[in-house]
């Protein structure tokens, strides 16, 4: 007998559908009754706009001998290049300085959106909190000045939000209809409701058991580590000194009288500048300033304490871990949203840089130079990606090709608990000795961030600007004159191969052409310039020039923000290392020490930072667990290539072996073959050693191996009972 639904029941869904429905309708309403739409803001550029800027070493110059600046920014993140930006486009006297490089810290490890939040807004509604509202509000205004003014770098990305459940479609179709209704006059695209074949058309990997549709709306995307270099170098040439690899290392105070306008004066200790190290000449520097702001994301407090031991603690770090997957898991030109993972969060999907991206975590932790991703975190988000895709999408350890960890600097709120109740907005304290702290925010309002601080730095500092704030609409640099079909003069001009000059016009934009010219010929019939960094990525080797020009000094600024090398495949950034540091010391002038520990600093990092440890570890931790008929199977194509029955293989035994079936594989080829099986890097191929990968490619944990292809070793078929012989040899 069928099962009959409670009145409460029915009134709810009455209740959610009305509701879904009447906010679609009110959302045309007002489109229609007032045209609302994607409105250009007022792009303009700046007054002062050099059509260069000065390498590093003049940068500094300057910096040390400048009597006096109206504001020193420490951090080049997003915010403090933000500020930089602000404080130069008033005509303020403005320098920079940042301890690693611009955009090493949490803003080159974002979920790479520009979006208002979508989950914030869900929180403000249930909640009726009033501060969630505005945020989102104001971060969906600052989305579309961004999507603006830097075109090249950015573009709105179709999110879809699958729906398993009938009684869900309603809400969740409601609630991004407000998203789209907050957007205002920034509004991308309306959101809109598709059935269960669409939303299997638009992302074929998609589960399709119990799913009854989806909903898709719009958010933006950018590359967020260019999009960060790109305002520096709009800071430099409007004028401001910027410098990276450039550590604060001491306040100057000064006891200074401060007059109140009463007729009373009070004596007060000011901070009048800051001691500077050049980390990469190892030379100290001070700059002297009016006033001083402390952008430095997660290390807010520790420069606080700097200023003053006894302030307190206004920031709390959490960890956001994210993965790379290769293309095929999902579509180049759609995302995907699990807004209600099995712990609460929410977990993005999202195409990027031709790769698969997923994340993220939302993890209370401390504050490090070196955020590194945990085994935990990416089986979680790997979990949970399963958990929405097909089961012929098979989701394995070994696919993922890059993993990191960012830290988000949080502002503290003492009433909540969890990391995941915090909004992401800012603060600005100014301190008794006058130190400017913008905390908290996020990638998406950092323009906001950068007009409040100022405004706060003007009013504190009595500063003199010859303006107010016009950065709504100042077009960054590289998108002034920035097309779509930018790239097709790359491909005429100068000979460049189709992929490469779209990603050259889509990451430096109208200055695509600096580059272009510092190719060199390939030596082909085609391309004529440009030659790759690494065969599958659109990388070339002038950009590893001009990177040095826009004042990388190290093969880490290389590999992960100049190009997104280690974001996108962790391996083939170790690949394309010795490359990047045989240019680098041509151009930098290293000698052969140098070029040692610039490559034992990026294999580190790659190590530590960008999830190559976690692939190796993986792979090592796998467990050697066959059936006896498997064990018998692998143990004879061993003894096949240890003729010698030695129990173990050598680069010899391996070059016999295949030289019977591939008679032209080149000693490097070989070498690359026995790196891949020889762990512990001994020279010798273990009987062990060799199990385990046949145990990680059964697994998943390793996706694929040269090793099984060139030695022609298939997977076994067998029906017999899985008797498992203990893991042991």
């Amino acid at each position: 007998m069928p099962r009959s639904f409670s009145p409460r029941f029915i009134r709810h869904g009455l209740l959610l559908c009305t509701s879904a429905i009447g906010t679609g309708f009110l959302g045309q309403y007002i489109v229609d009754k007032n045209k609302v739409k994607a409105a250009e803001p007022a792009l303009h550029r700046p007054d002062v706009w050099l059509d260069d800027f000065p390498s590093r070493e003049a940068q500094i110059d300057k910096m040390s001998k400048e009597p006096e600046y109206d504001i020193v920014v420490v951090g080049g993140g997003a915010t403090g290049c933000g500020i930089a930006v602000d404080a130069a486009s008033r005509g303020l006297k403005v320098a920079l300085v940042e301890k690693y490089d611009f955009s090493s810290g949490t803003s080159s490890r974002s979920t790479k959106l520009i979006h208002g939040g979508v989950r914030y807004l869900q929180k403000a509604i249930m909640q009726l909190d009033r501060e969630q509202y505005h945020m989102v509000k104001e971060a969906l205004s600052e989305r579309g000045n961004l999507l603006k003014i830097a075109p090249h770098l950015s573009y709105p990305l179709p999110i879809m939000l699958p729906v398993y459940k009938w009684y869900l479609l309603p809400y969740f179709y409601a609630g991004i209809k407000a998203y789209d209704i907050v957007s205002g006059r920034q509004l991308l695209r309306w959101s809109y409701l598709i059935s269960k074949t669409k939303a299997l058309e638009l992302f074929p990997m998609l589960k399709k058991e119990k799913l009854v549709g989806a909903i898709v709306y719009y958010d933006g995307q950018h590359n967020d580590a260019r999009m960060n270099i790109a305002l520096a170098f709009t800071a430099a040439r409007m004028g401001a000194n910027v410098a990276n690899h450039c550590a604060v290392t001491e306040f100057i105070h000064e006891t200074t009288q401060v007059d109140h306008g009463d007729g009373k004066a009070e004596t007060r200790k000011l901070i009048r500048g800051v001691k500077c190290l050049d980390r990469y000449r190892n030379k100290e520097f001070t700059i002297r300033a009016k006033c001083v702001v402390n952008a430095t994301g997660p290390y807010t407090d520790s420069i606080r304490q700097m200023d003053d031991p006894t302030a307190p603690k206004i920031c709390q770090p959490s960890s956001g871990v994210h993965v790379v997957l290769p293309d095929y898991y999902s579509p180049n030109n759609m995302g995907l949203l699990d807004p209600n993972t099995s712990d609460g969060r929410v977990i993005f999907f999202l195409p990027w840089q031709k790769q698969t991206m997923a994340g993220t975590t939302d993890t209370p932790c401390e504050v490090t130079d070196y955020p590194s991703p945990s085994t935990a975190d990416v089986d979680f988000i790997l979990g949970e990606v399963k958990n929405y895709l097909s089961s012929a999408v098979q989701v394995r350890r070994g696919d993922v090709l890059a993993a990191w960890s960012g830290i988000r600097p949080l502002v503290l709120n003492p009433d909540k608990k969890d990391t995941q109740s915090i909004a992401r907005n800012h603060i600005i304290h100014v301190s008794d000795t006058g130190l400017v702290t913008i905390g908290g925010g996020k990638w998406t309002t950092y323009r906001q961030m950068a007009e409040e601080t100022v405004d706060r730095c003007v009013s504190s500092a009595n500063l003199q600007p010859k303006n107010g704030c016009v950065t709504k609409g100042l077009i960054l640099t590289g998108g002034e004159k920035w097309t779509p079909t930018s790239y097709i003069r790359l491909v005429q001009d100068y000979g460049i191969e189709t992929e490469v000059a779209v990603h050259l016009s889509n990451t430096y934009g109208d200055q695509a052409h600096k580059v272009a010219d510092l190719s060199s010929l390939t030596g082909k019939r085609w391309p004529v310039v440009g030659k790759r960094l690494h065969e599958e990525f659109p990388y070339i080797e002038a950009e590893v020039i001009h990177a040095v020009k826009e004042y990388a000094r190290t093969a880490v600024d290389i590999l992960a923000r100049r190009t997104r090398l280690s974001f996108l495949n962790v391996i083939a950034a170790e690949e394309a290392l010795p490359r990047i540091i045989e240019i680098m010391a041509k151009e930098l002038h290293w000698n052969e020490q140098k070029q040692k520990e610039e490559t034992d600093r990026a294999k580190t990092f790659l190590l530590r930072e960008m999830g190559l440890n976690l692939k190796r570890d993986m792979r090592r931790n796998v467990p050697i667990n066959f059936t006896r008929e498997e064990m018998g199977y692998y143990m004879k194509h061993f003894r096949q290539i240890d003729v010698d029955n030695k129990g173990f293989l050598t680069l010899s035994d391996l070059k016999r072996h295949l030289q019977v079936s591939t008679s032209d594989i080149s000693e490097e080829e070989l070498r690359i073959l026995m790196r891949e099986v020889d762990q512990n890097q001994n020279g010798i191929i273990e009987t062990e050693e060799f199990l385990q990968l046949m145990s990680a490619l059964n697994t998943g944990a390793v996706s694929t191996s040269h090793f099984v292809k060139a030695a022609r070793i298939g997977k076994i078929k067998s029906n017999a009972p899985p008797e498992r012989s203990g893991g042991g040899v």
